[in-house]
């Protein structure tokens, strides 16, 4: 009987293509997701993070077919939360999603359990807030941000601001008023901005130094008024509400921003997906009028540029904590 004849290039064809398919990598190629995806937000329910996480919860699980969880782990500025990211299976369905609070927390906590730019991969930005000063007006009687000023220098130490935690955008940002303007107000840190702003609401706490995605609904009600916009223009979902530039401190720029992040080891190509999918999601006419309405800016970062940007953030913030002397309270 005659045996089909086989040359050298067909056997190592054929190992090649079975070799191909056992592969990890070529496993990794499989569709994803096919189950629910778990995202960690490491700040309660409420909060800026919340408020831009939940909305592209709903829109992946709309576009996917697979249900995005999320997951709130509040406490110690978000670094609770981070550090079980950190620790989470490298699976491609376990998300972190950060803020510029975790590029400030290095500084601030000197002995995390993590490292940001070790055992985490940057994967997208999602949303950039500027900064806003808000109070409760039934408080605080000054209608723009030149009686403040005056109110607080004229009784130092009697009113406190509220802030997302130590370490957080809101903590530095109060701080930096207080040596820019030469007030002197007390912080309050709570576990997250959603409870700091329920305090600011209700009247426990004053002022408070927020990201406008967490408070522009609160700012819309009237529960809480608006003084300004820290940077150098006003924000177009607010023209109302001036910028700091322009009553006369150019210097006071705080920006709040939130992005994705996934477990150090999470393959390349679910990196990809994830990157991909979130990207798609937040390009959408949904996402688009919701991050319009909380003031945000839409980024267009590729993964190498957004791991760039933290970078610069951390050494930034380094440098801010160092300078205004901020400690952990």
């Amino acid at each position: 009987m005659n045996r089909p004849y086989l040359t050298r290039r067909d056997v190592l064809r054929a190992a090649a293509a079975g070799a191909a398919a056992c592969s990890p990598f070529a496993q990794a190629q499989t569709a994803w997701p096919t189950k629910p995806v778990t995202m960690i937000v490491p700040f309660p329910a409420g909060g800026g993070t919340d408020a831009f996480a939940r909305p592209l919860g709903a829109q992946f699980t709309k576009q996917t077919g697979k249900q995005l969880i999320i997951d709130n782990r509040g406490g110690a500025g978000g670094t609770v939360g981070a550090s079980l990211a950190a620790r989470a299976a490298p699976d491609g369905y376990n998300l972190f999603m950060g803020a510029v609070h975790h590029t400030i927390a290095p500084s601030i906590y000197p002995k995390l359990d993590y490292d940001l730019q070790k055992d985490l991969i940057p994967i997208t930005l999602v949303a950039r807030v500027p900064q806003v000063v808000v109070v409760n007006p039934q408080r605080i009687p000054a209608k723009n941000i030149k009686e403040l000023i005056a109110l607080l220098r004229a009784n130092p130490g009697k009113y406190n601001y509220a802030s997302a935690g130590n370490g957080t955008s809101h903590h530095l940002a109060g701080e930096l008023f207080k040596i820019q303007t030469k007030t002197f107000i007390t912080h309050i840190p709570y576990r997250g901005a959603g409870p700091a702003l329920q305090d600011l609401i209700s009247g426990n706490a004053e002022i408070m130094f927020d990201g406008l995605g967490s408070s522009s609904n609160h700012i819309k009600s009237g529960r809480i008024r608006a003084l300004m916009v820290a940077g150098d223009k006003r924000n177009p979902a607010f023209p109302d509400v001036p910028c700091a530039a322009e009553v006369g401190l150019p210097d006071y720029t705080v920006t709040t921003w939130y992005g994705i992040w996934v477990p150090k080891g999470t393959a390349a190509d679910i990196q990809k997906h994830v990157a991909d999918e979130v990207r798609k999601a937040i390009h959408t006419d949904e996402l688009k009028a919701i991050w319009f309405q909380q003031g945000a800016e839409f980024p267009d970062l590729t993964q190498q540029q957004f791991a760039t940007f933290i970078d610069g953030e951390v050494k930034r913030w380094a440098e801010v904590v160092k300078t205004a002397n901020v400690k952990a309270d």
